[in-house]
């Protein structure tokens, strides 16, 4: 689902700090925790100033390159410096203006499964990109969608991390309600200035369930590193050859 001018926070922001250099800090609530508050700036990092984790998924793309949910465009501005074929994504007007701005030659808005042309070797899906599955029942719609993007042989390198840690208890064991939805399962909300977006669903997921979804769907899930709080990264690839 694509997103309006007057309902894009993020967008906004990028938008204010790519013009003046600085912008306030932008608002993130969610049920599962406190609020946060993030600043648009590091949306702008560099290679040598992303994290670990994201420098190995950039190092490890190849091919044409789909970046999915690019934001600023730091990633996809670093891959293109590099002399991929990478072609940026977002459902932000105003990001997708930003990254146009800063030299991103083939940036769409467009919702990652309004996407009908395929011929990719990476999807690209960073800073927990994942999220946009929303919930652990729709990993179907993701996988089968991710199949008709892909070449064969390509691949999936995506981040996510196990919220786990929040259910966390000053013995060391983790309470968490059965009953109740995956504790991953997150509702969002981000607000900056007076702009605020409609809630939304996004997922966090631990390394086993992925495993699991990954491999129910025909896809091979490697992990390729692990963070120090929870996060990894994976590189999922297709098993089953689409037909010729």
């Amino acid at each position: 689902m694509l997103i309006a001018n007057d309902k894009d926070p993020l967008g906004s922001a990028f938008l204010d700090y790519q013009n003046d250099g600085a912008a306030p800090l932008i608002t993130v609530q969610f049920d599962v925790a406190e609020d946060d508050t993030i600043d648009p700036a590091y949306f702008f990092r560099n290679y040598e100033q992303c994290p670990k984790l994201e420098q190995l998924a950039l190092d490890e793309c190849r091919g044409r390159v789909l970046d999915v949910g690019a934001g600023a465009g730091s990633h996809s501005l670093y891959l293109q410096q590099q002399g991929l074929d990478v072609s940026p994504i977002d459902i932000s007007p105003l990001s997708v203006e930003v990254m146009k701005s800063r030299g991103l030659e083939q940036t769409q808005q467009v919702d990652f499964y309004d996407i009908s042309k395929g011929g990719f070797d990476t999807l690209l899906l960073l800073m927990n990109g994942v999220g946009l599955v929303g919930q652990l029942d729709n990993f179907e719609h993701f996988f089968t969608h991710a199949k008709t993007l892909l070449n064969d042989g390509g691949q999936i390198l995506l981040d996510s991390s196990d919220l786990i840690y929040l259910f966390e208890q000053e013995d060391g064991a983790f309470v968490i309600d059965l009953n109740e939805k995956y504790h991953g399962e997150v509702k969002f909300e981000i607000s900056y200035k007076e702009i605020k977006c409609e809630p939304f669903d996004w997922l966090y997921v631990s390394q086993e369930l992925l495993i699991d979804a990954a491999r129910e769907h025909g896809f091979d899930c490697e992990i390729l590193m692990e963070g120090p709080h929870y996060d990894y990264l994976a590189r999922l690839s297709c098993m089953i050859k689409k037909p010729h």
